[in-house]
């Protein structure tokens, strides 16, 4: 984030992998729904950090690892304890989000809005910024 560019964004590369994604979950739709809901679940929360909320790398991984870890143990124990599993990890999607939104370094959707200090603080960390 060296050049100041906040807000929505949208790359190519994003755009690549929401067309293969959802490729993917019509494809499965077809052969297992529950698969293809997964994968849509999970597209859009790629969506939503990487593109709307531009939430930082950490608390994507710590929501992967709590979908990961909620979905597998779903499915190996008990199927119908799945809709538990997306229920809590919509829970930690909140959760993540309400803290992305109050970092100084808040730059995604509405950042005007909800961080007005953000140019501020870019220019004090620019060169700490990977």
């Amino acid at each position: 984030m060296r050049d100041f560019k906040p807000g929505f964004r949208l790359s190519f590369t994003d755009i690549i992998v929401l067309v293969i994604g959802l490729s993917g979950a019509i494809f499965f739709y077809n052969i297992n729904p529950l698969v293809s809901i997964m994968v849509t679940f999970v597209l859009a929360h790629f969506f939503l950090f990487c593109n709307v909320i531009r939430i930082s790398r950490i608390p994507e991984l710590i929501w992967a690892a709590i979908f990961l870890i909620l979905v597998g143990s779903s499915l190996i124990f008990n199927k119908s304890v799945l809709a538990v599993a997306f229920s809590i990890s919509l829970v930690s999607t909140l959760t993540l989000i309400i803290l992305e939104l109050k970092k100084p370094s808040y730059h995604g959707i509405l950042w005007q809005k909800i961080n007005p200090s953000l140019l501020q603080w870019f220019e004090q960390n620019r060169s700490k910024l990977p």
